[in-house]
């Protein structure tokens, strides 16, 4: 099992267990809605929608009545959340506050979880994406300061939590109180079968 720590602060300049449920869901569009819009209200990437929804040729153009289909990843998101309940109890033992969990956040974490897994490297820096710090600028998440902490091999969210706060570089990212928001990532697969990322900005 691998752990991973990296911690980044800096003033953003903006630029242009297994669960049963069902792994999608369906939308009706109303009048005024754009795939974005439906994207907001699901907490799901807009590219994740678009492919999922070959139908459309125009993602821009969608009409009263199409259906939508919306990939919810319901087991991948529990497990992501448990992570983060974890976390936010090890915070509360330490007189913290809880950390805003950031479904955008989430959504970065999750691809590189999975980059880790489908590329085979375990590393802070993405051959695919670059440095963390890169990857929530391209992702067009803003923060003030930012960190990471990532894990393969563990198989439970108790399991690399518990790996996470007994490493100290690790437990120094979860328990900084001036890092205000999480986002977590979970991929199976690769030669370590599970892949973790944690993510943590302040804005």
């Amino acid at each position: 099992m691998w752990l991973g720590v990296m911690l980044f602060a800096a003033v953003l300049f903006v630029q242009s267990p297994q669960m049963t449920h069902a792994e999608t869901d369906a939308y009706t569009v109303k009048s005024g809605d754009t795939l974005w819009k439906i994207s907001k209200k699901y907490k799901i990437g807009l590219a994740e929608i678009i492919n999922a929804n070959p139908q459309f040729n125009n993602p821009d153009l969608i009409y009263p009545g199409d259906r939508v289909t919306i990939p919810m990843k319901p087991s991948i998101k529990s497990v992501e959340r448990q992570v983060i309940d974890l976390t936010n109890q090890e915070r509360a033992n330490n007189g913290l506050s809880a950390l805003k969990a950031n479904w955008q956040l989430s959504r970065v974490a999750r691809y590189k979880s999975r980059d880790m897994a489908n590329k085979g490297y375990f590393s802070h820096n993405s051959p695919t994406y670059g440095s963390p710090f890169d990857m929530m600028r391209d992702f067009n998440v803003h923060y003030r300061k930012a960190a990471e902490n990532i894990a393969a091999g563990q198989r439970t969210p108790e399991e690399v939590v518990n790996g996470w706060m007994n490493s100290p570089g690790h437990r120094k990212n979860i328990l900084d109180p001036d890092l205000r928001q999480i986002g977590v990532g979970y991929a199976e697969g690769g030669s370590y079968g599970y892949y973790w990322t944690q993510m943590f900005i302040s804005q």
